[in-house]
């Protein structure tokens, strides 16, 4: 899937896009709206991103955790190499090597927290001068739905593609709803 990204002024005028779209195919999970005005989103009950995905929590651990793998093999090696592992046995310096992957990734986390996505640090300014950003996943079957809705909205703005989510990922939370919305 391929991610659509639109710059639009106006939530009322997302919220009738954003109807247009399911109305003509594309699925919930499919359209993402990313503002600095949560109520609004919210009071449209428009799809707004989760705060944790607004975060580069995820890319930061990954990487946090490529550093404690270094520091899990250095503890191991270092504790082999030494000798040590003759008198003390091979349990304490495993757990050390445990507890230091487990540190930086928590700590990559922590760094992650602080920092937006770096997918939506280019759309940072028109956020913050009120602007929405609306993400649209399509894939190659659904992109004349997709062209031919937002032509519709000439106050929408096209402002690039990126790598959306994949399409098992789009079937798994659509399955998702339909479960939930059937149960009793």
């Amino acid at each position: 899937m391929k991610r659509y990204f639109f710059l639009v002024d106006n939530l009322d005028k997302l919220a009738a896009i954003e109807h247009d779209l399911e109305e003509n195919g594309l699925t919930w999970p499919q359209i993402h709206v990313l503002s600095h005005d949560d109520s609004g989103v919210e009071k449209r009950k428009l799809h707004n991103v989760e705060a944790v995905l607004r975060k580069d929590v995820v890319l930061a651990m990954q990487r946090g955790a490529l550093i404690g793998l270094g520091g899990f093999a250095l503890v191991l090696a270092t504790a082999h190499y030494s000798g040590v592992t003759q008198v003390a046995g091979w349990a304490p310096f495993i757990f050390l090597a445990i507890v230091v992957l487990g540190f930086f990734t928590w700590e990559g986390g922590l760094f992650g927290i602080q920092e937006p996505h770096h997918d939506f640090k280019r759309f940072e300014q028109a956020l913050s001068s009120g602007r929405h950003l609306l993400m649209i996943d399509a894939n190659s079957r659904e992109q004349s739905v997709l062209n031919r809705v937002t032509a519709h909205y000439p106050e929408l703005e096209f402002s690039g593609t990126g790598d959306g989510a994949p399409d098992w990922f789009i079937s798994l939370q659509n399955k998702w709803r339909h479960f939930i919305e059937v149960m009793p």
